[in-house]
């Protein structure tokens, strides 16, 4: 089963009265959607108790949670201090992921805009791999470490990275945003024969097994020549991609990943919007 969710809370559902994240999952349900990111993007600041809530409440309405770690992280730096403060960023998202009962956790990579792109990289590896480590330590059982692909060119997180970070462990399951991968590629991802190429590389990488529940995002991605410029709503048809050819692809390779929609304000309806595209695409095929 294909899920569907957004990134954060829609401005909706403050609109219909809800105040806190608590209530989302619940919300969540009542409109047909079954996932949900909760954003540490700025920080990890929720207490254990709110975490601990917002779990029960997902697995009450059947809704699977992900986390998004802070943007700060960066696993391409040269700098100690900032690798070690990336590293516990992590660690605190899996705490709060142990008690919010989220099984993913997102995050990315790092920066290049400084250095050397393979310098970079490799240093990156070897801090994922040390961060892997100790999460097994951490009692995280379920839990997988998302790096996702990456929309600027001056970022870590190529498609073809992102497949050899993910090949070091099995902990790591790949974050495939399309829109990110369409910007950086300058528009890459325009036909199904473009999706399938592009999950097929995952796949013959990192096996169909692990990937057929992998991790994404999904919106509309305004770019230059230097990748991502600004996140779009669906509607917004002037921006790539669309979701048509990927959601006839999924069909045809049997993938069910989960699909966070990142759409700028309008996230949970838009999520609604690739679902009912996807469901149509499946009941034509049957």
């Amino acid at each position: 089963m294909i899920r569907f969710g957004p990134a954060g809370n829609s401005q909706s559902f403050y609109d219909a009265g809800y105040k806190s994240s608590v209530d989302a999952p619940k919300w969540l349900k009542s409109i047909g959607l079954s996932a949900y990111e909760y954003q540490c993007n700025k920080g990890v600041n929720i207490s254990k108790e709110k975490a601990r809530q917002i779990g029960q409440e997902a697995q009450k309405y059947d809704i699977l949670v992900s986390i998004h770690a802070p943007y700060y992280i960066n696993f391409g730096s040269q700098e100690e201090e900032k690798l070690q403060k990336s590293k516990e960023y992590i660690y605190e998202c899996v705490e709060v992921a142990k008690e919010m009962k989220a099984q993913r956790i997102v995050f990315h990579p790092g920066s290049c805009a400084k250095v050397d792109r393979r310098l970079a990289f490799e240093t990156a590896k070897k801090a994922i791999l040390e961060v892997v480590n100790v999460v097994k330590e951490m009692h995280a059982d379920g839990i997988f470490l998302c790096p996702e692909t990456m929309g600027k060119k001056n970022n870590l997180g190529s498609s073809d990275e992102i497949i050899e970070i993910c090949k070091m462990d099995e902990m790591l399951l790949p974050t495939i945003d399309f829109g990110h991968i369409n910007a950086f590629e300058g528009g890459s991802l325009k036909t199904e024969e473009d999706f399938e190429n592009l999950l097929k590389k995952f796949i013959d990488q990192l096996g169909y097994e692990r990937m057929k529940c992998f991790h994404s995002h999904f919106s509309r991605i305004e770019y230059t020549s230097q990748g991502e410029k600004k996140h779009w709503n669906y509607e917004d048809k002037q921006f790539e991609p669309d979701f048509e050819p990927l959601a006839e692809v999924l069909c045809k390779l049997k993938l069910e990943p989960v699909i966070i929609c990142e759409s700028k304000d309008y996230m949970a309806e838009d999520a609604l919007v690739l679902k009912k595209i996807y469901q149509e695409t499946l009941e034509k095929r049957m």
